[in-house]
């Protein structure tokens, strides 16, 4: 990381947009994709809206893993409406499995399959409605 700013320090309002850099590398451009998408994901800012979902939307893209991007990448492939979507449908349901896994074999987490005890139970199941 680059950067010029410590937590609590102001950022005046004529200051460049770009107040750190992330970088990575790697062996290969393959290896420093893959960093920087885990880099992204480990990367914290609080307090001000930042680039690094785009960054790691442009990381995953097939276009870009394959080399065939240019000065129009950003017009022939991302659409803003869909870029909220966090999680496809098969990582949602890996999610779902292993937080399913990790709540039954763990009878501290009070719920009613892995404890017998429903009385205390916490945890609601929300159907997504179609």
């Amino acid at each position: 990381m680059d950067d010029a700013y410590e937590q609590g320090m102001e950022i005046p309002i004529f200051y460049d947009p770009l107040i750190s850099k992330l970088v990575s590398y790697g062996k290969d451009r393959d290896e420093a994709r893959r960093r920087m998408i885990r880099a992204i994901d480990e990367y914290r800012v609080t307090g001000i809206a930042t680039t690094l979902g785009f960054g790691k939307f442009v990381m995953e893209h097939e276009a870009f893993i394959k080399g065939d991007f240019d000065t129009n990448f950003v017009d022939k492939h991302y659409y803003p409406e869909n870029s909220n979507k966090k999680h496809t449908e098969k990582e949602e349901s890996e999610i779902a499995a292993a937080l399913s896994t990790y709540i039954l074999s763990n009878p501290s987490m009070d719920n009613p399959v892995a404890s017998n005890n429903s009385s205390k139970n916490k945890w609601k199941l929300r159907l997504k409605e179609d």
